[in-house]
Parts: C-alpha cells; structure tokens; sequence
C-alpha cells in the first residue's frame, strides 16, 4: 500500500475498522461531504448534532481498536498508514470533543442547516460555501503532522492556527442559521471570542491527550515529536546506534522475516559492523583495531527542514538550530513517519564526521522483519545509470546475486525498503553539474514506488561544503552531523583502550588519556581524525613527551604526517630500504601530499580532480616512465600513494566505464601545514643555489617557488602560524640569509617576463595578478623571518621606501580578491616612524586582537621631517574626494560614503593643518572639528582638550575671507565652545571668541555662554 500525503476522514475510519453503515450514517449528517470528498453527492444538509456524536463515537472505537488493527498489519508500509489515519482520526475527534466543552450561548443541538437556510447565507459567494468549507475541512483533513525534525510545541502552535481556521468556518456556518439571529448582541460576541479563542485552544488539549493515548498503543507517535530531552538522558553517550533496533524490532514481531536476496542482503549489512572500523593494515603492527559494533559512537546533530531560498551548506542556516543528541530515536521516527517516502533525509557532515560509517551501522540496525536497508556507495556504481539500475548493481556487488528491483522488494516481505545512498558529494565533484538534480530524482523514485504500492525511505549523504550546488525536493529534511564533545571523546578514548588493553600491556603503552587528547581538541572532535591520533600514539605513544611537555601544533602535524608516511612506504617494500632510504622515500611521499595542498589552494577550493593533479604533476615535474617511484612518479602511483593515506579523501565515481576521481584532505589544517611545509622547503632550498663564479652579477633561480606562490596567498592564519612554528626552528644565522635573500628575490622579481613553467596553469589569472601575489608572498615569509622589518630593509635599493611600500601595496590589492584582501590587510601592521633619514616605515606580521591603528601625523605624511611649519593647507581636496570615487572599491566607497557630508560642506577642511606648537604632531581640521563634534572632552584630559581647541584655532586662520565654508565652521565650533567653555582656560577661550565674534554667526548665543562660564573675560572681548 501506498502512503497518501492527504488522507479522507472517511477514508482513515474505514482503515481503522469503521463499521462501513456508521461512516455512511456520518457521512449523511455532514450533508454527503465524505462522499463529495471523494466524487459523490449529498443532500447539503449538515446536522451538527448528529455528526458531533458520530464523530466522537466512531473516533472513540478506531482509536481503542487501534492496537488491534495494527497487530494484524501486513507489512511496514500497511502499519505506517493505519498510524497515519489514526492521527487523522484525532485531529477531527478533538475539535469535536473541544465544541462539546465549549461555554457557548446556543446548544449544539440547536445547530442543523435546511436547504432552505443554506439558500439565505448573506454575503456567501457560494449559496452553500460556509456549511460546505467547513464539512469538507472535516472531510478532507489537510492538517498539520507530527515529524521527529519539528518539536511538538510548534506542531501544536499550527495545529492551533488550522483549528483557529476550522472554527472561523464554522462561525460562518452559525452565522447564517436562526439560532445565530435569535442571539442579542453581547452573546454573539462572546460566542465569537470562544470559537475564535478557547475553542481552537480546547482543541489541542484534546488532539494532546488524544495523542498520548495513541502513543501508549504505538511507539512510532512517540518518536514522531521532537520533545526535550531529560538532562540524563543528554548526558549519555549511546554506541552503534543500539536503540535503532530496539526501538523497531518490538514493532515488526507480527511480519515475516525476509528470504532470498533480501536475506542475503541483511546477512551482508550485519556482517559489516563486526569488521574493524579501519583496515587492519593501517593500524601499526601489533595493534588490534576495534569493529565498528565496539567502536561507533552515536553522533550529535542538528535537523531542519529544507524551505525556500534555505542553503544548508552555509553555517548561518543551521546557527539557530539546537543540537540534539537524541540520533537513534530520530532515525525510528523519521523511518517510521508518512513523510518519510515522499521525499529523501539528507545527511551532511564534514570529511571525517563519519557519514559513510553511519549508513553502513544503520543498515546493520534496521531490523531485516520490518525493512530491507540496501546501502549504494555512489562512488562503485555507473553514475550514467539510473537509480534502479544502481541499486541492483549494490544489491549484486553485497550479495553476488543479480535480481530485479520489484523481485527483492517482493522477496522482503512486507518489509519497506530503505536507500542508504552513500556519497552523492562525490558525484557532484566528479561529474560537475551532472547530478544537481539528484536528489530529485530520488524524490520521483519513491513517489512512483509509492504509486505501485512500493512506498521507499531514502537517506542521502553528502558533504556540507557542496550541499549548495543541487536542487532539493519538496519536503526534504537536511540532518547534519556534528562534532564529537568531550564526553563522547573521553568515551570514545575508553572503548579504545579496553579493546587494546592486552596488545598494550604487550608492548609496554600507556592508555590514550583525555588528558593528551585534549590539547588536539580540533582535530580529536572528528571521528575519524581522532581514530589517526589514536594510531599515531599507539607507536611509541607518540603523542606524549618526557616530562608531559606539549607538543606544538606544527610539531604534531610534521611527526603525524612523517609516521604514516613512514608506515605506507615500509609496506610497499618492507625491510628493502635503510633508514636513511626509508626517510628519503617518506619525504618524497610528503612532497607529494604537499603538491596536493597547492592544487587545492591555487585553485581556490577544498578538492581537486585526478586528471588536474596529474596535469600539475606533469607541468611541474615532467612525466616519467611508469616505473619510476618517488616524488618524480606518475599519477598511477601517485592515486595508489594518495589512497594509501586515509586522512586523504578520495571522491570517486564511475562514469562511461571511467573512474572518476577527486581529492581532498579530511581536514583543511592537512592541507594548509604541507603548504607551508613545502613553501618554506622550496624557498630554503634557495640558499643553496650558488653560482660556479662569484665574479658578476647571477639572479636567483627561483622558478619553482615563482610557479607555486604565485597564484593564492598564503595569509591564512592557520598557514602563518604553522609557518612560524617551522622558522622557529631554523638556526639564527640561516634565518637572517634567508629573510636577505628573498628580498633580492623580491628586486629581481620586479623586472620578471619569463614563465618558467608555462604548462602550470591551476587557475586562470592575469600575468600583473601572479606578480603581486607572489611578490606579497615573499613578504609574508621575510615577516616570518624576521619578525618585524622596515621599508628601507624591504626595498633598499628605492629612493623612497615608503612610497615603495604604497605602490607594492596597490599592486598587491588588485591581485587579490576582497576576501584574500582582507585575509592579507589583516596578517599585517604598519607603524609609521621618523628616522635620521626622514620617514621610516616598519611592517610587521600582526598578532592578538585587531587594533585601531597608530593616529596619523601629517608632518609624516607631507614629508615635514622638522616640524617647522606650524600650520599649512592644501587645494586639492576636491581631487581627492573625486579619486576616492574613481577607485569604487566597497571599502573605499564606505568611507566616501560616511565622508561625504564632510567633503560637501567642509571640504577645505580635510587639507588644512595644523599643529599645537613646534614638534608636535600635525592633525587637519576635519580631524579635529570631528574629534570636538563626536567626542567632546570624553576620553581627553584637559590639557588634550585645550590642545585640541589650539589646533583648530590656527587652522581657522588658513580658511579663506568670505568663504562659506567659514560661516559652517563658525557654527559648528560655536556649538562645542558652548558645550566646552566651561573647562578650557580662560586664554583659549578668550582667543577664540575674538576670532569668532570676528566671524558670522551666531553671536549672541555665544556671549551668553561665555559669560556664563567665564564672567571675568573682558568686556570687549564678548561685546
């Protein structure tokens, strides 16, 4: 049987055992609405009294007979919908039961509507619309539904919207009886507050009870309501996703168990479960690897229906969604709901969170007498094939036995099949634009199985990152896993070290604590990057230092990576190489990985394709023959070597009869220390290219390092800090002959026009874009070197460093985009200074919070170096306000923007300045009018304060006679001097209001307030 979104009264009482006579009887009292529901007729005439006793009677019988009737259902799909009428049932019951409370002025009985009263409804389109509306809301129930993603006080709250609708056609059937007619004013509206009021909420107090009593009968009402856990229950930490199966088995003791394929299929999935959660070759020698059933932790999540415009890859769509930990019993009920084979449950999670690992433990769980769980890994099947066809492929590839779709569908019984389609992510990385629509297809796959009496689940897993690039269906729910909390870590830590207590002891480890795991939280909350950590340690306990000292995070990636790098070169040829062999081929597996990252960073994104790894390989290596191994082999190795690795995703799928294949790191931090690793080795390596001759001038050969850091910048803070725990360790001397060197390669770079390795085309950017990234680059790596260094030390041969700097900066900022800009603007400070030679510029890698930079001094600014000139001014403002548009970028705009009135009004302003005496910093008088304007006295002492007013009181003496901007001044200094006056002195105050009185303006307001601070100023000084 097929699950129908919306369900007949009529319809869901039969179902339910409905004495066929009595339904008829109702159908009668609703004026022949049941039947109009369905295409019959009636005589129109509605009888409240008598359907309100039926309704409730026959409610009363389907909802005791309820357990009866379920336990004499024929299959998963037949139970659904005996649950999915019984709800159906009490949605009616309950308004009915509530109309039976209601304090209204008129008796139900008195409630029946002729034909001839139908005829008479005033203001009614339809001669019968408002007795009709409403028996036909009755008999068609189109009314809100539990779902185990939605808490059920919201269910509740629309429930109550869709009663508070029901009643106001009810209303309007009243209305247009006697009975309404015969009723004085007061008693209508008191009979309006209770039906729109306390009938809709007397309704679901009834549907609230209604339903309890039918979760009693049927667990499945139970998890169909998103309720808040008790604070034990949160705290606990479920395993294997046990309570799936125990929450399902106890339904389906009345169904037959599954033969044939599908038995197979079920034997498969339990067999899956009990192998270890890695491959027991990546575990260190000795080590036993716990199984999934010992080892799978019950992750946290978040659900949210899928609506509109709503983009579950961005994180603001899930920050207002809470984190439940209440998986198992979400999964009954989701499998379990009528919703659940209209459209798929898409699960996302980050690389690592373990998404694969969930389906392969759900298809275990679900109980074989109830549903038939086939588990598509989408990267083994043909992706040009359709569903079905990928579906027998997974059913074959699990059991070795071919059999149509109808077939094992036929041959589970009366069990619902459930897809466990596991990486479409990958689909949409390989094949592009292909599979957007995917889930939409799945989506039409269920709905024609529903139609032949095959109602289907679906589960998707996907990557969150690409959850944005397909099309979703109506009524999709999007569940995203989440991280591991300490208490499942510490658990997580248990279980392992009680599997391997024995192979421990053996080898003389201590247990992996919470204690160490904890300083690598980040890395510790992915499931499967905890599982790396736990190996890594198992080696020595690796993770541990003499005397407890902590690992640097940098230290802990370089021995993470070198071990397993180590470890897969060993099995490959075991015992053929010597140590230093050994370490040479571990290093050349690094470097590998490293180009990896690159590809990823140069390109922008979290993966790359096979086919573009190998045209980077070939373009920056040369492609050899296919025998040759190390860092110089061929992509066919390279895939095998990048497999190897598990913290190396690998997306696949099959495609024309071609794999298709792409990369990516299961956490971003891999990819972003290897790039840094291989930037910093490349860039050392430069200190060792002498020439034969030391006679002449010899450029520095540095053309690899020109072809990888010229496309992205590495001003990531994570790539930065890795960065500079890697200089850390190189040696004093060595770091000075660096952070040297590259600022040679810096000059040199200026005057570049070859391309060296013109194949190396990771992104298509300009040829000026490549020059600034990496001549930006370059001085990300003498910061790191140095610290701190000057525009002197980065341009040493320029006659104006800073302007050097300036123009470097531009060039740098065109290359970027806003956000690289940002990431880079952000990495750095500059600090402006006076040095013997005149200005100084010192640029510095910024650390800690952001700042508010050093106050300008436009003595340095406009090359002043004496601080001679106490006040001077400029004409160009309008210049410069007109450049400011010119450039258009969003930042600069903002400021223009804010700017604005300033310019219009005070243009003249902006390039007028001034200083407070000799050698003291010059400021304009926009600067200070806005200080005074905005700030006041707040935050200044009074001597700033005073200072502050000098300033502006010999700019004013630059404003141009009769101006108008003199005249706006005026007025806006008036303002603050009334506001100030009475804690300046009395020298200032008396200087500046000569100077103002001298002006035009507002005179008389200003006497007044200066003779009110300051009664002892001159007369002729305010007069």
């Amino acid at each position: 049987m097929s699950v129908r979104r919306l369900l007949s009264f009529s319809d869901a009482l039969v179902l339910l055992g409905g004495d066929p006579p009595a339904v008829a009887a109702l159908d009668r009292a609703l004026g022949g609405a049941l039947n109009v529901a369905t295409g019959g007729a009636g005589d129109g005439l509605l009888r409240i009294a008598d359907a309100r006793g039926r309704v409730v009677g026959l409610g009363h019988d389907a909802v005791q007979s309820l357990g009866r009737r379920l336990g004499r259902a024929g299959g998963r799909a037949e139970r659904t919908e005996l649950l999915h009428a019984a709800h159906t049932v009490i949605v009616v019951v309950a308004w009915f039961r509530a109309l039976e409370k209601a304090d209204l002025p008129f008796g139900v009985d008195e409630l029946e509507l002729t034909r001839g009263e139908q005829l008479a409804l005033a203001g009614s389109p339809d001669p019968t619309g408002h007795g009709t509306a409403f028996a036909r809301s009755l008999a068609a129930v189109d009314a809100p539904q539990p779902a185990p993603h939605r808490p059920f006080e919201d269910v509740t709250a629309e429930l109550r919207r869709w009663y508070g609708e029901l009643s106001e056609r009810f209303l309007g059937f009243v209305g247009g009886l006697r009975v309404w007619s015969d009723l004085a004013e007061s008693d209508r509206s008191a009979a309006r507050r209770v039906l729109s009021t306390a009938l809709p909420r007397g309704a679901v107090r009834q549907y609230e009870s209604l339903y309890a009593q039918l979760a009693q009968q049927a667990p499945e009402f139970g998890f169909w309501v998103a309720q808040v856990e008790h604070q034990a229950t949160r705290n606990q930490v479920r395993l294997a996703l046990a309570g799936v199966e125990e929450l399902l088995s106890g339904m389906a003791r009345t169904l037959r168990p599954p033969t044939d394929v599908a038995a197979a299929l079920a034997r498969s999935h339990a067999a899956a479960i009990t192998r270890p959660v890695l491959d027991a070759l990546a575990a260190p020698d000795g080590i036993r690897v716990p199984t999934l059933r010992e080892m799978y932790l019950d992750p946290d999540y978040r659900v949210r229906a899928v609506a509109g415009t709503g983009n579950p890859a961005s994180e603001s769509w899930w920050e207002e969604v809470p984190v439940r930990r209440d998986l198992t019993s979400y999964l009954a009920g989701a499998l379990t709901s009528p919703g659940a084979a209209g459209s798929p449950l898409l699960v996302l999670g980050q690389p690592g969170a373990g998404k694969s690992t969930l389906t392969r433990v759900l298809a275990a769980r679900l109980p074989s007498a109830g549903f038939l769980p086939v588990r598509v890994p989408l990267r083994d099947v043909r992706a040009e094939d359709d569903l079905q066809e990928q579906l027998e492929q997974a059913v074959r590839t699990a059991t070795g036995e071919r059999v149509s779709w109808p077939e094992l569908v036929r041959s589970a019984g009366g069990s619902v099949p459930v897809l466990l389609l596991d990486g479409f992510d990958e689909l949409l990385q390989t094949t592009g634009v292909h599979h957007s629509d995917f889930l939409v297809r799945v989506a039409r796959f269920q709905q024609r199985e529903a139609e032949q009496g095959r109602p289907v689940g679906a589960v998707v897993t996907s990557r969150t990152a690409v959850a944005d690039r397909t099309r979703y269906p109506e009524g999709l729910v999007a569940l995203r896993l989440e991280p591991f909390r300490p208490a499942q870590i510490r658990r997580w830590l248990a279980l392992w070290n009680n599997a391997g207590r024995s192979t421990f002891a053996a080898q003389e480890l201590q247990p992996l604590t919470w204690e160490v795991v904890a300083r690598h939280e980040s890395l510790a909350a992915q499931p499967l990057l905890l599982t790396m950590l736990a190996l890594y340690d198992a080696t020595g306990n690796g993770l541990r230092r003499d005397g407890d000292a902590e690992l640097e995070e940098a230290e802990l990636y370089e021995e993470l990576l070198t071990s397993f790098a180590r470890r897969e070169v060993d099995k490959t040829t075991p015992g053929a190489l010597p140590g230093t062999g050994l370490a040479e081929r571990a290093e050349q597996e690094l470097q590998r990985l490293s180009l990896v990252a690159f590809a990823l960073l140069n390109r922008r994104r979290q993966w790359v394709s096979a086919g573009e790894l190998d045209e980077d390989l070939t373009a920056l290596l040369g492609r050899r023959s296919a025998d040759t191994s190390g860092f110089r082999a061929p992509l066919g190795a390279a895939e095998a070597a990048l497999g190897r690795f598990f913290f190396v995703q690998r997306a696949q799928s099959v495609r024309d009869g071609r794999m298709l294949s792409t990369y990516e790191f299961l956490h971003a931090t891999f990819g972003e220390y290897l790039v840094a690793r291989l930037a910093l080795h490349v860039l050392t390596s430069l200190l060792t290219d002498r020439p034969a001759l030391s006679l002449g001038a010899r450029g520095v050969d540095d053309d690899l390092a020109y072809a990888l850091l010229s496309y992205a910048p590495l001003s990531s803070r994570q790539i930065l800090r890795f960065g500079a725990s890697m200089v850390r360790r190189i040696p004093d001397g060595e770091r000075d002959r660096l952070a040297r060197l590259l600022v040679r390669v810096l000059d040199q770079h200026a005057t570049r026009t070859d391309d060296p390795h013109p194949a190396y085309r990771p992104a298509r950017i300009r040829t000026s874009s490549r020059h600034g990234i990496y001549g930006a680059n370059l001085v990300l790596f003498v910061l790191l070197l140095t610290e701190s260094i000057s525009a002197e030390g980065l341009f040493p041969g320029s006659s104006d460093p800073v302007s050097a700097w300036h123009r470097h900066v531009l060039l740098w900022r065109s290359s970027f985009g806003e956000e690289q800009w940002t990431d880079f603007a952000l990495s750095v400070s500059v600090h402006r200074r006076w040095a013997e030679r005149g200005r100084s510029l010192e640029i510095r890698l910024r650390s800690g919070e952001l700042s508010p930079p050093d106050p300008l001094d436009m003595y340095w600014l406009y090359r002043h170096p004496q601080r001679d000139i106490p006040h001077w001014s400029r004409t160009y403002w309008a210049e410069m306000w007109h450049k400011v548009d010119v450039s258009g970028g969003t930042n600069d705009s903002v400021v223009r923007h804010v700017m604005d009135p300033v310019m219009e009004w005070l243009g003249p302003t902006v390039t007028t300045f001034a200083s407070f005496e000799q050698g003291q910093p010059a400021t304009s008088l926009a600067h200070d009018l806005l200080r005074l304007l905005i700030g006041g006295s707040v935050g200044l002492t009074g001597d700033e304060l005073n200072e502050l007013y000098r300033r502006v009181y010999q700019a004013l003496a630059l404003l141009p006679d009769g101006y108008p901007v003199q005249e706006r001044v005026t007025r806006l200094l008036t303002d603050t001097l009334v506001r100030d006056s009475s804690v300046l002195p009395r020298e200032t105050v008396r200087a500046l209001a000569r100077h103002l009185l001298d002006l035009p303006g507002p005179h008389e307001r200003l006497r007044r307030a200066l003779l009110a601070d300051h009664p002892d100023l001159p007369p002729g000084t305010v007069l």
